[in-house]
């Protein structure tokens, strides 16, 4: 079934409750379609699957260990629903029937209802007590993951199932009839209504969210901003969305709302979301507790997903039309609904948008290194090929990189899980080995020390990847937080490092790189060092190896990025957003 549903991967780390399945795998499909790749921690499987997808467009599979690896890779499967990205998480329990159970061991992976684990965090569980049931359960599980609002599913299978000798050969179903349903469109007379404030609007904006990475919708976004004169805010949480030379793009993108798009939101007398992710608390940073003064337009099918365990579904957005389907879809058929009339004046102004060789301005000669520098030095050594950002760090900022096509960027992992970033960026990469892409992840050193054991995964199946890794030698985002309740607590702020900083002995990350069996580089401390080295590991890169470079730069955000944060909801809803002075980043005391 998992060849028929054209898996064309299925990562493990082996257990005892699957090994039925295990051997079907290698002996009975001859490890070919779907290929088994051996994962150190079951979390680094549902990551790879996770990356793999918001690539792909398609999940691969992931098998988790009875209760144990389940428990492993809870976290990454709720990466992963917050994510709204398909992973097919298959597990099993110890034999269901406790007269085939052995002593001690089966008994402690034996679970009455192991999906209660993960059920407020999956799409679809199920437990199936037979081989056509088993079918059954995949077609299903399949379906349901690849159907928006997209999100991981978890099918377990019973140990001793797996290990019962059949009867006769069980019929395959044909797959092509358990398809996932049409895309819904939205109602003509919605799509006039739009069309008609669209029309009137003089200062249309357009919030570009969870969007498809196809080069049609890209292409689609593009037509309806430029057709109406309509601004574009994108956000780095969710990947590239619209590109940032584009005129109409209001920037820069970033985690938390910039100067420049609450501005561009303020002034609007039409917002557009597109799936926007948390669209309520955007409208929050621009106009505090004034009321939303523009119409609101929301365009998502995410509130399906939506239940009483997690808060990921976000504070309540108004909305005085709200289309239940999804971003493309509602684009191409407004598009459509105005393809035979005249095209509009762009009516909206657009920000200036600064020159690329503007953008980096600290490279100061021996100075130690910022993220922008990273990001300038990589943009050199690339030289106009084009890159894959598999992933960015909290420390990155929107002006850092442009966006011109929708691989340029994939996201973030979606429910802020740490560790998360090595295994996603291994999975990203698989799926663009053999593309012309350069797949590169920039990684903070929290998560990499937390996931450094995906990258055995990268070298074990040749899966070329670049990893650099901005190593503040610091937790430095609870740096920041232990800053803020210093100073609201009258504190010394001086002893902020404590129990944050990575340091003391540091770890050697290059070394934990090459113990992986990748190439490490590092550490490296200045820019010159570091366009020396890049070129040996872009080279690396070429060659088809994964590369890991250790770069040390210093602690910082952007100040949008460092006041999002640690504010308080009380100073989010007491004033309006205003362009904040530089935080200090402070030095580590000799002791306490």
């Amino acid at each position: 079934m998992l060849r028929a549903l054209s898996i064309p991967y299925v990562l493990v780390n082996p257990g005892a409750s699957f090994r039925g399945l295990h051997d079907s795998l290698v002996n009975h499909l001859g490890n070919l379609d779907p290929q088994m790749l051996l994962v150190l921690h079951e979390e680094h499987a549902v990551a790879i699957a996770h990356g793999y997808a918001k690539v792909a467009g398609r999940p691969l599979a992931a098998v988790l260990h009875s209760n144990v690896g389940l428990m492993h890779g809870s976290m990454a499967i709720f990466d992963a629903w917050a994510d709204r990205v398909p992973v097919l998480v298959l597990g099993a329990t110890g034999p269901v029937d406790a007269a085939r159970r052995r002593p001690w061991i089966d008994w402690l992976h034996t679970a009455a209802d192991q999906a209660a684990l993960v059920r407020p965090f999956v799409k679809w569980d199920a437990q199936p007590a037979s081989v056509p049931a088993a079918q059954e359960a995949l077609l299903r599980a399949h379906r349901i993951a690849t159907t928006a609002p997209r999100g991981p599913v978890y099918v377990c299978f019973d140990a001793a199932l797996q290990e019962s000798q059949l009867q006769a050969r069980p019929p395959l179903p044909d797959v092509a009839r358990y398809q996932p349903p049409q895309a819904v469109s939205p109602a003509p007379d919605d799509v006039a209504t739009v069309l008609s404030w669209l029309k009137s609007a003089q200062r249309p904006v357009i919030l570009a969210g969870r969007v498809d990475r196809t080069s049609a919708g890209w292409d689609r976004r593009i037509a309806l901003a430029e057709r109406f004169g309509a601004q574009v805010i994108t956000d780095l949480k969710v990947g590239a969305a619209f590109p940032t030379r584009h005129p109409l793009h209001v920037g820069p993108a970033s985690m938390f709302l910039a100067p420049n798009p609450a501005a561009a939101l303020r002034r609007a007398d039409l917002i557009i979301s597109l799936d926007w992710l948390d669209l309520a608390g955007t409208l929050k940073q621009a106009f505090a507790d004034d009321p939303v003064a523009a119409r609101v337009v929301q365009v998502s099918v995410d509130h399906h997903l939506h239940n009483g365990w997690s808060m990921d579904h976000q504070a309540l957005p108004p909305a005085d039309l709200f289309l239940a389907c999804e971003p493309e879809i509602f684009v191409q058929s407004v598009l459509q609904a105005c393809v035979a009339e005249p095209a509009s004046v762009p009516r909206a102004q657009p920000q200036p948008q600064a020159p690329a060789e503007a953008r980096h301005i600290d490279d100061i000669p021996g100075a130690p290194l910022s993220v922008a520098n990273v990001a300038r030095v990589l943009d050199e050594a690339v030289q106009g090929r084009q890159v894959c950002l598999l992933r960015l760090p909290l420390s990155w900022s929107g002006e850092m990189w442009d966006f011109d096509d929708p691989l340029d960027f994939l996201g973030y992992d979606g429910g802020g899980g740490i560790g998360s970033g090595p295994g996603m960026a291994v999975g990203s990469a698989l799926a663009l080995k053999g593309t012309d892409r350069l797949p590169v992840a920039i990684i903070g050193d929290g998560d990499f020390l937390m996931g450094a054991t995906a990258l055995w995964t990268a070298t074990n199946a040749r899966i070329p990847l670049l990893v650099l890794v901005v190593n503040n030698r610091s937790f430095f985002n609870d740096e920041l937080h232990q800053e803020r309740v210093a100073k609201e607590r009258g504190r010394p702020v001086e002893n902020k490092w404590i129990g944050q900083r990575i340091d003391d002995p540091p770890p050697d990350l290059a070394m934990m790189a090459r113990a992986q069996g990748a190439t490490g580089f590092g550490p490296v401390s200045t820019a010159s060092e570091l366009r020396s080295v890049l070129e040996d590991a872009l080279s690396a890169l070429r060659r088809g190896e994964a590369v890991v470079v250790d770069i040390l730069v210093r602690p910082g955000y952007a100040p949008v990025m460092s006041q999002g944060m640690t504010r308080s909801p009380e100073s989010h809803a007491s004033a309006r957003p205003q362009s904040p002075g530089p935080l200090s980043s402070g030095t580590r005391s000799p002791g306490l």
